[in-house]
């Protein structure tokens, strides 16, 4: 198969690394930026350029960029994919994203599956972009009533191929609710937790503190991207959890040995049942 990738940051050029270190597919790759494509071939990422004139070549596209700009980017190509093709994205939401490109697959002739990588490291940009970086990891997959099996299969076929061990299928109000919690609550978690005064890295810090941080060290422009686009199962997670903390401060402003116990021992049970 010919694979297109647009964008070729830390997903996109990884994707690329992948497919060429794993496969036998012919990989071509673009970006906003004429340098990082030149280093992408530089590297041996990708066998040549994706332009528009050679799109329709791809049998699978995929789109990692920001969500905004995958939505403008499959506006302004949509005629340009290959009939029958498979377009597939590798946004952070699906609600708000995927029914508009849901929407193109079917007025052009391709087909669309929404996609997330659930990997990722805390730089950003192809310098960082690993060949190994989807070893392991979950390939979510989002399609349609439309969306034909040897889509799916086809797609399914090649995540694996390229190190991921999971590639569940789930409807978009699914994947958003999911990942508000999983993945989104705790960016906004350790970007608040890395803010108290008494945060640096030190001798006394350990590696709970190195935990907690992490993922605060983000993206700024595509996290506020992807907050907004999920804001409503965000905000539900994020009010849950202010109301649980509400609990831990109760307890310990009025001495409460026993109510502090409690909730302790309740959240170690359910991290051992998640073991």
């Amino acid at each position: 198969m010919t694979i297109g990738i647009v964008g070729l940051g830390l997903i996109g050029g990884s994707l690329a690394k992948a497919i060429r270190k794993r496969t036998g597919h012919t990989v071509l790759g673009g970006d906003v930026q004429d340098a990082i494509v030149l280093r992408a071939q530089a590297f041996e990422a990708i066998h040549g350029e994706l332009t528009d004139a050679n799109l329709a070549e791809c049998d699978i596209v995929f789109l990692a960029l920001y969500p905004k700009d995958a939505l403008e980017y499959a506006a302004a190509h949509a005629a340009l994919f290959r009939k029958g093709g498979i377009l597939v994205d590798c946004c952070g939401v699906k609600s708000a994203v995927c029914p508009e490109l849901f929407a193109l697959a079917r007025e052009h002739g391709f087909a669309f599956v929404g996609g997330h990588p659930m990997a990722g490291i805390e730089y950003s940009g192809f310098l960082h972009a690993q060949s190994h970086l989807f070893e392991n990891a979950s390939m979510i997959l989002v399609p349609d009533e439309n969306t034909e099996i040897a889509a799916l299969h086809t797609l399914k076929q090649l995540f694996l191929s390229l190190g991921f061990s999971k590639v569940p299928v789930v409807s978009m109000e699914e994947h958003d609710r999911v990942i508000a919690y999983t993945s989104q609550l705790a960016h906004v978690v350790s970007s608040a937790y890395v803010k108290c005064p008494h945060a640096k890295k030190d001798a006394l810090s350990a590696g709970s503190f190195q935990d907690m941080t992490r993922v605060a060290q983000l993206n700024a422009d595509m996290w506020t991207q992807l907050f907004l686009m999920n804001r409503t199962p965000l905000l539900e997670e994020l009010d849950g959890l202010v109301a649980r903390l509400q609990g831990y401060a109760d307890a310990l402003r009025s001495n409460n040995a026993g109510a502090l116990w409690d909730l302790l021992e309740e959240g170690n049970r359910i991290k051992v049942a998640l073991t």
